[in-house]
């Protein structure tokens, strides 16, 4: 598996350790916002394309080693590339982290929308960098772009389906 491999060498534990630090961070920060709120997610109105709610765990899970992979791919080029890509890194994982509390545990949707946009442009802003160093790093974030679009019009249409409660 060559995308694991950076300049023909593999740093195992790096690896794990860069992959396992969102997945856990993720799972961790879904299981505190979503505590309590799931009952009060399950009474709202839907749109129709939202998917069941076991993709979601998959989803999420493939996303965020994907980003540890990418985040990995880059850490292990050293350059000054690295100066601008990392922060961003840091910054989209932290803001993808909020949106679950703005969303579930503090039923703010709207404002959760507001966030998530700003999300994206982070997630994108961090696949650019992420490129300019390595390209495989770079594509690596495309499926969570998508993703995350699709989250985007899932979280507006949720929103104004139940902006009168």
């Amino acid at each position: 598996m060559e995308v694991v491999k950076v300049n023909g060498k593999l740093d195992g534990k790096r690896l794990a350790l860069t992959v396992l630090v969102p997945i856990i961070g993720g799972s961790i920060t879904g299981w505190l916002a979503n505590r309590h709120a799931q009952e009060k997610y399950k009474k709202l109105e839907k749109p129709s394309f939202s998917p069941p709610p076991s993709i979601f765990p998959i989803a999420w899970t493939t996303l965020y080693g994907l980003m540890g992979l990418a985040k990995y791919r880059v850490e292990a080029k050293k350059g000054s590339g690295n100066k601008k890509a990392i922060p961003m890194y840091d910054i989209q994982l932290g803001l993808n982290y909020l949106w679950s509390f703005l969303y579930f545990r503090w039923g703010l949707r709207g404002t959760a929308l507001v966030e998530m946009t700003v999300l994206l442009g982070a997630i994108a802003l961090t696949a650019y960098e992420f490129y300019q160093v390595d390209r495989t790093a770079g594509t690596l974030m495309i499926p969570y772009i998508g993703w995350v679009m699709f989250a985007l019009t899932l979280n507006y249409s949720t929103w104004k389906l139940n902006d009168r409660q």
